[in-house]
Formats: C-alpha cells, structure tokens, sequence
C-alpha cells in the first residue's frame, strides 16, 4: 500500500473525500458539466497531519453515470499517481470499473500547482467559447464583476485562459495541458476545444468557485459575442476584426467609423506612470507627501482590519529583510502586536517614512501607500493628474483595437485610483489590466518576459514600452519588447547616444 495502512485507505478522512465527490458530481450534473458520463472532480484527501504533497487523491471511475455515484465507487489514488485502492465490479449493465481517463491531467494540475482539487468541465459554455474564434490560442475577458472570483484577479485586469486542441484520447492531452500550463504559470484553468475545462484550486472550494465564475464569464462572453460585442476590451463595445497585412496588423471596427483609423505595428501598449503619463511633481510633492503626513492617522483608524494586518505584516517583513541585507536608510525592528498597538504604529510610521524619504520600490511600502491614497481620492483630498495628451492617446489606442496596459512600482490599487481619477474623467475604461512589482523588478529583463507571458503575445516585439528610465527601456529592450523614452518636464537626464526613439507626447507614438 505504497506506506499508507489500509486502516487508513478506509478511515475517516478518505471515506468523507470519496462523500464529498458523489456530492459535487450529483451537483456538476445539475449544471450540465458532468452529463453522460464526462467530466469530473478529484480531491485530494485534506489531512493536516500530512505534507499538501504527500497527501492520498481520490478520483472518480470512468464511463459512470456521474450522478449515480457513491463513495465506494472511488479510486485512492497515491501522490505519485499509482492506484492504492480501486471499487468492486458491479453487476450488469454497470461496467468494468476503470479510474477516470482524466488521471494523467489531474496528476499535473497536483504536481505543477501543488493543487488540493481539480475540476473537468463539459458544460456547453466552456465548449462554445472555444468556438468563436477557431484559431485563437486563448480566451481573454476584462471588466467583469465576476473576474474577482479568479485567483490573483480584480475587476480591472484581464484574464487569459490557454486554449489547447482537442485529441480523440483525453490522456493525449497531457502534453498540451502540461505546455500551456509552463507557457501560463498564472493559469488556473486550460480551456479543450469543442471539449471543456479544466479547472484547479487550492481546495475543493476555491476549485469549485473557480469552476464556476470562469462558467459564468464563459457564458458572458458567449452572448457578449452574439451581440457583437467584445468581451476582451474594457468597454465591451463592438468586435474589432484584424486584417493582417504583410508589414502589420491592422484593426477595423466592426461598425463604420467616420474618422480614418491610424495603423499601429503593436498588438500592446504597456505605459509607465511617473514621468511618462503623469509628471513626477505629482508624485513626489502631492502623492508621496499625503501617504507620510496620514500614515499615522489611517493606521489609527483602521488597525483592527485583516486588510491592514496584512499590510502591517508585509512591512515587519521587509524590514527583518532590510535588517538582514544591512540595508542602509534607519530601518527600525516592527514590534508583533503582543507589544501593543502604539508601539506598532510609532515603528511602521517611522520605517514607512524612511522608505518615502528614499524611493524605495518596493511592495510592502506600495501597498500600504496605495490603501492611504485610496481614502483621499474617496474624500476629494487627492485629485490625480496627467499630461494633456494622454487622454486622448488611450481613446485613440482602445479605438484602434491596440490594448494598453500599465506597468508601474506603484501598486495596482494605486495605479486604478490615479487612472480612475483624473480631471479627464475615469480612464480606465481604456486599460486593459496593470501590472505592479509584484510581477518584478522593472529594471530586470525577467519581468518583461513575463509580462509577455501573461499577455499571451507569442512575439514580444508586438509590445511597445513606454517609460521615462533608460534602465527600464534597456531591460524591456533586452526581453525582446520595443521601448520608447518618455521625455516630460522634470525628468531624468538621458545618457548620450541612448539608442532609443524619444517622444514629448503620447501623439508622436
């Protein structure tokens, strides 16, 4: 028994496994996505006495009336994927048990996402979304409420799901599933054309919550299309259809537009914020300044919420990082809240002005300023700003099709905040996601990589970047992407012979 006692194989926790996968397919059925007989649901057998990944699977059998199953018609599967326990034959017409033909995909989901529960869909909508476009490699949504129930996904940011090919087999499969999976470490579901979906998640509850707002966006897009309409752009407004010539892509609105549409050679625009969309006087005499002068205050009243614990807890974080690493700057050890609250807040308040003081990016520090700025944007105390040109630039990019993103060492609250806030009105209905340091470093190439990655661009030269840095222009240069310089009032000096195109406004791009 592979170790595992067959006291234990029979035991408690696996007999209420097997239980809870009856309940979820009885379930599934009612939902369509387990009819006649495909689909299905695996959990691994939740015991904290043992490692996540040391942790028995069960599965269901295949060709089985999904609706009809019991917990003694389960396979017990063991964490590297061998059969510890398999059901009894029943008699006719019931087949000859056989564990699902899902296995080897499961397996992967348990192995590559340290996954706790993956759920295979064939419900219609996760089949027909495939349909609409029969050569795209992914399915893409942004502004919808429902995006919140995916994991690392707010209403603002677009989400990407791979789509592989079907094969006869469904353990053919494995090997597309596992390169989509490589190709899209974020992923938390690989769509099968004219198939379904797999679906993982942490637990059986984050797996089925996953399971099924990705259904209801499917759905979403589904009729969002049927309308005309574009699920994949932050208006959802009439589907942009791509007429590829033989030096670029160009895009045409579905409707007749009365103005000529200018022709750009990226897919994506990614934008810095200081000093390339909003001068950095902004930043350092009116964002930076409010964060220091109402660290205490916002601390004060909100010290008791799970959101400020966390911020709290990222910055005790960094600064045992800091303290470790020698980091200069007068960083101070964070009490624990044994201590007392006072002592807490004084120490936080101190480390958070010291890190003002000397530009530090990183996310602890950009977080907790992101939730302070959020209070004087919602009382009218902030106002944000952007140069004149920008406006306009990201109607005129979302009209022509092109996508456009953010990428800042602000957080991506912040980054919604400014953009939602302007003298312009709410521009965010022009962004199509953002994209923070929790991604990396924006002077390292690896991020840039990645960001190709998330955006599911196959080539990364169809990205433009624009910034005011020239190290940051060098490392998006170096992962393949083309770079623009940013050139506004207050901005850095740029060395000689750079090498890279400069603009003044966003209307010579």
């Amino acid at each position: 028994m592979a170790g595992y006692p067959q006291a234990y194989l029979e035991g408690k926790e696996v007999k209420e496994t097997s239980s809870l996968v009856t309940e979820l397919c009885r379930h599934f059925y009612t939902q369509g996505w387990v009819s006649g007989t495909g689909g299905s649901i695996t959990i691994k057998v939740h015991d904290a006495s043992i490692p996540k990944p040391h942790q028995l699977i069960v599965m269901s059998p295949s060709g089985v009336q999904k609706e009809r199953m019991q917990p003694e018609d389960m396979y017990i599967i063991s964490p590297n994927g061998s059969i510890l326990s398999a059901p009894s034959p029943k008699p006719y017409p019931n087949k000859l048990p056989k564990c699902t033909d899902c296995a080897p995909l499961f397996m992967k989901a348990y192995e590559m996402r340290n996954a706790g529960a993956v759920i295979h869909s064939h419900g219609m909508e996760s089949c027909l979304v495939t349909m609409l476009n029969p050569h795209a490699k992914e399915f893409r949504i942004t502004h919808m409420e429902m995006i919140k129930g995916i994991q690392g996904h707010g209403y603002y940011d677009e989400l990407v799901v791979p789509i592989i090919e079907n094969t006869a087999y469904e353990n053919e499969l494995t090997d597309s599933l596992t390169k989509a999976m490589e190709a899209y470490p974020k992923a938390t579901a690989v769509l099968v054309r004219n198939h379904g979906v797999y679906i993982w998640g942490d637990s059986w509850i984050h797996a089925k919550t996953q399971a099924e707002c990705y259904h209801y966006l499917f759905d979403a897009a589904i009729k969002l299309h049927q309308l005309g309409l574009d699920a994949a752009t932050p208006e959802h407004g009439p589907i942009q259809r791509a007429i590829h010539s033989q030096n670029q892509l160009s895009v045409k609105s579905g409707v007749k537009d009365s103005q000529s549409q200018t022709e750009y050679p990226w897919r994506c625009i990614v934008l810095d914020i200081e000093g390339t969309t909003t001068p950095i006087t902004f930043v350092t005499d009116v964002l930076f300044p409010y964060a220091r002068e109402n660290v205490g205050k916002h601390l004060n009243l909100t010290y008791d919420t799970a959101e400020t614990q966390e911020d709290v807890k990222l910055l005790r974080s960094q600064v045992e990082e800091d303290l470790r690493q020698g980091v200069t700057g007068g960083a101070v050890p964070v009490p624990h809240a044994d201590e007392g609250k006072e002592k807490v807040i004084a120490a936080v308040v101190f480390n958070v002005e010291a890190m003002i003081k000397a530009d530090r990016k990183i996310t602890a520090l950009k977080e907790l300023q992101g939730h302070i700025w959020r209070t004087g944007f919602e009382c009218n105390e902030l106002k944000s700003v952007v140069f004149e040109d920008v406006a306009d630039a990201l109607e005129k990019w979302h009209t022509s099709g092109t996508k456009v993103y953010i990428y800042s060492s602000g957080s991506r609250l912040a980054q919604r905040l400014l953009f939602g806030n302007t003298s312009y009105g709410d521009l965010r209905k022009y962004l199509s996601g953002f994209f923070d340091t929790t991604i990396g470093n924006k002077k390292e190439s690896r991020s840039y990589k990645e960001i190709t990655e998330t955006l599911g661009v196959d080539d990364p030269s169809d990205i433009l970047f624009v910034t005011d840095v020239y190290q940051e222009a060098t490392a998006a240069k170096a992962a393949g992407l083309d770079a623009i310089i940013s050139i506004r009032p207050g901005n850095a000096s740029l060395p000689e012979n750079h090498g890279f195109k400069t603009v003044t406004s966003f209307s010579q791009i």
